[in-house]
C-alpha cells in the first residue's frame, strides 16, 4: 500500500512511495502531526543516484520490523536533497558540527520544531565496525528525546543559530 510519497513529483521521494514506513514529505503536516503526538521526527535526505541511500531503503526502509519500530516511535519525513537544497544544508550543517561527518543518506532525528539533536549518514542493519545497528540509533533517539529534553533542546539551538549565521553569510559569497 502506497504512503504519502505516492503523491509527490520528486523521482526520489517515489522511490520510496512504497516502503512500509509512514513517509511524509517536508511540511506542515509532519511537523503538526509530530507536535501534536509530541514525537520527534527522523528525517532521511537523499537523492536518486545515491547508492548507500538505495541499500538503506533495502535494509531498513523496506523491511517491516524496523519500519513498524520507525513508525511507532517517530513522524518520518523524507527530503530529496535535489529539490530541497535549503533544507539539506541546513540539517548536512547540523549533523556535521554534531559528528563530524557527514553524507548521504542523511538520518537527522528532530525536535517536533525542527530542532536536531542526533543525526549520521548511513546506519547498517546490525552493529558494524563500530557504528551501531540502525535500530539501535532509533531506540537511542527515542530515549532520548523522551528522558533528556533538556539535553535534546539545548544543544541542537546552538547548532541551528550557528548554521543560519552560516548559511546567511554563505548566501553573500
Amino acid at each position: 500500500m502506497p504512503n504519502r510519497l505516492a503523491k509527490e513529483t520528486s523521482p526520489y521521494l517515489l522511490q520510496h512511495a512504497e516502503n512500509p514506513v509512514d513517509w511524509y514529505p517536508w511540511g506542515e503536516e509532519a511537523t503538526s502531526l509530530a507536535r501534536l503526538r509530541n514525537k520527534p521526527i527522523l528525517l532521511s535526505i537523499g537523492y536518486s543516484a545515491c547508492h548507500w541511500c538505495h541499500v538503506m531503503e533495502r535494509e531498513s526502509f523496506e523491511d517491516h520490523t524496523v519500519a513498524a519500530l520507525m513508525n511507532e516511535l517517530f513522524v518520518n519525513v523524507k527530503v530529496d536533497r535535489e529539490e530541497r537544497p535549503d533544507i539539506d544544508q541546513i540539517y548536512m550543517k547540523a549533523v556535521q558540527a554534531m559528528t563530524g561527518g557527514g553524507g548521504w543518506p542523511l538520518t537527522a532525528f528532530l525536535t517536533p520544531e525542527g530542532t536536531p539533536f542526533y543525526g549520521g549518514t548511513y546506519f547498517p542493519p546490525v552493529p558494524h565496525q563500530g557504528i551501531p545497528s540502525f535500530t539501535q540509533v532509533l531506540r537511542a533517539a527515542a530515549d532520548a528525546y523522551k528522558t533528556r529534553p533538556d539535553d535534546v533542546r539545548g544543544p541542537g539551538r546552538k547548532v541551528i543559530s550557528s548554521n543560519q549565521k552560516s548559511i546567511c553569510s554563505d548566501k553573500g559569497n
